[in-house]
């Protein structure tokens, strides 16, 4: 059984059809990307799954239950955690204070602790910056704040949506080979990312959208070696 079921869901912004029937399967253990251009839909699924959007038909399921239309807070609290597009860390508190609210919903104290010390050992540069207003600190700090935060919730699953955004090359690297390391130490991720490119070399399984519709899936290796793929997404 998937660990996260998409099946079939229409998705509206008011008249707009914005996701048509689309269907994604995440087992455990697995990084998934979802591919495409802007537009395409990624970010809407992504927003669904976190109960920020409420399909119109079609079900979503998280380890057998359906979730579609539970409130966000609850779909947190269940294991699913996202990285929103654009970082949006709350400028105005400090590092440390982001972190924290990443952990709201936890009473656990001696283990939000240990989860802290676990952030700031994977990005040391939050560790040396945690008492420094998140809105002052470069977009590259502000996406690893954004990624500690989400991980303070100990998702079971991580949504990440473009996390490369606005980022320079080199890192662009470093954040990905985060995502790697936070996949091999037992986080399930669904990914969202215009760096086709990128997110093929990582990803176990690949779904690419077109204007609300999958129009292909299948192994990510197998979707980056081809020519259709290549010449649509991956600049030749």
């Amino acid at each position: 059984m998937a660990m996260l079921k998409i099946d079939n869901i229409n998705v509206y912004y008011g008249a707009i059809h914005a996701l048509k029937g689309i269907s994604v399967e995440v087992n455990q253990g697995e990084i998934v990307t979802l591919i495409g251009a802007n537009g395409a839909g990624k970010s809407t699924t992504l927003r669904t799954i976190s109960g920020l959007l409420k399909p119109k038909t079609g079900q979503i399921s998280f380890e057998g239950q359906n979730i579609a239309g539970i409130p966000a807070q609850n779909i947190v609290k269940m294991g699913i955690s996202q990285v929103p597009e654009g970082r949006r860390v709350f400028a105005h508190m400090s590092v440390l204070e982001n972190l924290e609210l990443g952990a709201y919903l936890r009473s656990d104290t001696k283990e939000i602790k240990a989860d802290m010390d676990n952030v700031f050992a994977r990005f040391p540069r939050l560790g040396e910056r945690r008492s420094q207003l998140s809105g002052t600190l470069s977009g590259g700090e502000q996406q690893m704040l954004a990624m500690g935060r989400a991980l303070m919730s100990r998702p079971r699953i991580l949504l990440l949506d473009e996390p490369s955004m606005g980022l320079a090359p080199l890192l662009v690297k470093e954040i990905f080979s985060i995502i790697k390391d936070i996949n091999q130490t037992g986080t399930t991720i669904l990914l969202v990312e215009q760096n086709a490119h990128m997110a093929l070399s990582i990803a176990h399984k690949a779904y690419v959208l077109e204007t609300g519709r999958i129009i292909l899936s299948g192994d990510a290796k197998e979707l980056a070696a081809s020519e259709e793929i290549r010449k649509a997404y991956l600049g030749g």
